[in-house]
């Protein structure tokens, strides 16, 4: 059984949306790395639901389904997003997760974290809270198979919640997955091993490591392009994913 990498991304869901473009550079920096720590890569090119009627990141939870579907066995998943860009010198995090459930804290905007939270409280989860610093991205997460019924639980709370969910993110725009799977962690207590920053670095503008420079890629492997200010049709997603790439592959 090898270890999975898992990228959902299927081309044309939002054809103004030039990050669709820099899609195939993470594919191919994860592929460099999955060769490199005998890994597989699976990559996501349909999908299940439409994509208003189930966003993206929600269907990533179909995960497990789609790899035994598919016949591939596998010990560890780790579901990345398409906006990032791993290092070739990454090193292998499988070996990191104590077979925890594994990801990074969301080293983010704390004002959004803790709104998301407070919103999906009260008109998703009637009132419970949960721990903001044990919050974690949901760009970078670590499975295997003791996790398929949360994966399965959080695919049955979508259906359940369809409306009330996708009113929230409509409304409040405090993201779609990543707060209820925070809530479905944390309320099942579910053990996590949690990694540092470094494999999975969000908000880079804000930390003042965007620029022509590419500081990030001397202090950290996993490179999350979110939360660009002035990011018309993800242009400026698409200029760092490519400028990234060609400075860690073809330089």
């Amino acid at each position: 059984m090898k270890n999975v990498v898992f990228i959902p991304t299927v081309q044309g869901t939002d054809p103004k949306r030039l990050a669709e473009v820099a899609y195939d550079l993470s594919i191919k920096s994860w592929s460099n790395w999955c060769k490199k720590n005998n890994c597989e890569l699976f990559v996501m090119q349909e999908l299940i639901h439409d994509y208003e009627e189930m966003k993206i990141t929600w269907q990533r939870y179909y995960v497990l389904e789609l790899l035994e579907n598919s016949g591939i066995e596998y010990d560890q998943v780790c579901m990345v997003d398409a906006d990032t860009i791993v290092h070739p010198d990454c090193p292998n995090f499988f070996e990191m997760t104590n077979h925890k459930y594994t990801g990074v804290h969301n080293e983010g905007s704390y004002d959004w974290i803790l709104r998301s939270i407070e919103n999906y409280s009260k008109h998703i989860f009637q009132g419970r809270e949960i721990d903001w610093w044990k919050y974690i991205n949901g760009g970078f997460q670590i499975v295997n198979k003791k996790h398929k019924f949360m994966f399965k639980s959080m695919i049955e709370f979508y259906n359940n919640n369809k409306d009330n969910l996708i009113t929230m993110q409509n409304t409040y725009h405090t993201g779609t997955d990543q707060t209820p799977m925070n809530f479905m962690l944390q309320t099942n207590n579910i053990e996590t091993t949690l990694l540092p920053y470094e494999f999975n670095m969000i908000d880079l503008n804000r930390k003042e490591l965007l620029t022509e420079q590419l500081p990030f890629t001397d202090i950290g492997y996993v490179y999350q392009y979110n939360g660009i200010p002035n990011n018309k049709n993800d242009e400026l997603t698409l200029y760092w994913m490519k400028k990234t790439y060609e400075e860690l592959y073809e330089n």
